[in-house]
This record gives C-alpha cells, sequence and structure tokens, in this order.
C-alpha cells in the first residue's frame, strides 16, 4: 500500500526521472492529468529525452519492473517504456524523443501525418498522437514543444483520411464478409470502422485524441455497441449492419464538420 500521499510521491518521482541522462521533460498523462482517474488507477509518466537516452539509467534507479529497450513497444511513434511499481504504486513510463515530437508537430501544423499499427490499439494511432500529448498531458517538469490550438489543416486532413478509410473498411465488409455469413469478419470490420470514425469525429472537432480509450463513445457513436450486439449471421442481416453503421458513421462525421 503507498505510505506516501501522492502529490508528495508525484513530486518524488518527476524530480527522479527529470535528473535521468538526456531527460528534457516529464509530464503526467492518462486519466490522472484529466481527472477521470479511480483509485485504482495507475500512473501514466513521459520521459521527454533530447539526444541518445539510454533505459539502462531509469533500470538503475532501481524500481520495481519491466524496464524496454529503445523501439521495443513497436517503434515508430510509441518508441518504448516501462512498467513499474513506485512506492506502492503502478506507474508506465513512455519514451518520448523530443526532435520527433517537433517533427509531429511540424507535420501535423501542414495537415501531414501517419498512422502506425500499435499492439491493443484498433485502428493504430496517428502521429499526431504525440502532439495531442503534449497538448493535454501535465508538464511536471522541464518544458514541451509549445502546441497551439488544434491545426486547421490537420482537421480537414484527418478527418478525410479517417472516415475515407472507415468507408472503404465497410464496403469490403459488405462485398466480402456479408455475403459469406462472416460474422467475425463484419463485426471486426465495423468494430474498426467505429474506430476509424471516431478519430475522423474528433479531428474534425478539433479535439486530440491520446488513445482509444472511450474514443467512441466521445465522438458519439455509442450506438455501434447495440447494433454489434444485434448482429445475424445471415447474408441479409450482416449487410444490413454494414449499411445502418455506414449511416450511423456518415451523419456523426457530417456533424462534426458543421
Amino acid at each position: 500500500m503507498p505510505s506516501r500521499p501522492d502529490q508528495d510521491f508525484l513530486d518524488r518521482t518527476a524530480d527522479r526521472l527529470a535528473a535521468l541522462p538526456a531527460v528534457g521533460a516529464v509530464t503526467l498523462g492518462g486519466s490522472r492529468a484529466q481527472g477521470t482517474e479511480r483509485p485504482d488507477s495507475d500512473w501514466d509518466l513521459g520521459i521527454y529525452y533530447r539526444g541518445a537516452f539510454d533505459p539502462d539509467d531509469l533500470r538503475a534507479v532501481g524500481w520495481e519492473g519491466e524496464v524496454g529497450e529503445l523501439g521495443a513497444w513497436g517503434g515508430g511513434v510509441f518508441n518504448g517504456g516501462a512498467w513499474l511499481t513506485i512506492e506502492g504504486r503502478r506507474a508506465d513510463v513512455h519514451y518520448r524523443d523530443l526532435d520527433v515530437v517537433e517533427h509531429a508537430w511540424a507535420e501535423a501544423r501542414q495537415g501531414r501525418f501517419r498512422v502506425e499499427p500499435l499492439m491493443f490499439h484498433i485502428a493504430g494511432i496517428p502521429t499526431y498522437l504525440l502532439v495531442a500529448e503534449a497538448a493535454v498531458n501535465t508538464v511536471l517538469r522541464g518544458e514541451l514543444p509549445p502546441v497551439t490550438a488544434y491545426p486547421a489543416a490537420l482537421r480537414h486532413s484527418a478527418a478525410d483520411r479517417w472516415y475515407d478509410t472507415a468507408a472503404a473498411t465497410l464496403a469490403y465488409a459488405e462485398a466480402g464478409h456479408a455475403p459469406r455469413a462472416a460474422a467475425t469478419q463484419v463485426a471486426g470490420a465495423i468494430a474498426l470502422a467505429a474506430t476509424q470514425t471516431a478519430h475522423a469525429v474528433m479531428a474534425a472537432r478539433g479535439a486530440w485524441v491520446t488513445n482509444e480509450k472511450g474514443l467512441v463513445e466521445r465522438a458519439g457513436l455509442g450506438e455501434t455497441d447495440a447494433l454489434l450486439s444485434a448482429l445475424e449471421a445471415t447474408p441479409d442481416g450482416l449487410a444490413r449492419a454494414v449499411t445502418e453503421a455506414g449511416t450511423l458513421f456518415r451523419h456523426a462525421v457530417a456533424a462534426a464538420r458543421r
């Protein structure tokens, strides 16, 4: 059990992380940064480094848990981190390269981004996730690149790209899976398209997204749950579900664009 008040724990932990070589900033993210945490929520901490960061320096602190190498979480945007227990509290530490963050912000201002696959994420993650973190997370130590308002160019490009991908996902499900009564594939396609559409809706609203948790609900697409619960494993039933999903998603994006 934690023996120290949360703020004392956070201050001590942030100080130790900020003292690691090459680390220029430390942030608090996740539910605790947004005030939506539960008593058992873990602590999401980001360490922003410049140049050569060595995970061995984090291991040397001596906290219990697993410290990954750079790139161990798939490389790209999500380039690694650690699962730790610090003073009786569960903490996830994410590695963030400041040069990469600054590049993602420059690209986002021009409306450019990539989508990368990431374990546990249905639709993958956009490279502007790094910018979203810098915008919404709490800086505990150091400084991050100043992220201003959601770029207008990104609102248009991200909404278009995510929704076009969702529409293509549904079109393939209707043509390739529904006629074969492939319920699993159709259900998966609708879930994927719902997540892609949710990204489109949030982009059109100019609202940052840092992960997929609660994303479908935030985007007003909760009706997808009922649609999937009532799925009929027949060609006609599956085709009807795809059509209903397409209508729901199209209206949600149109409303967000208005």
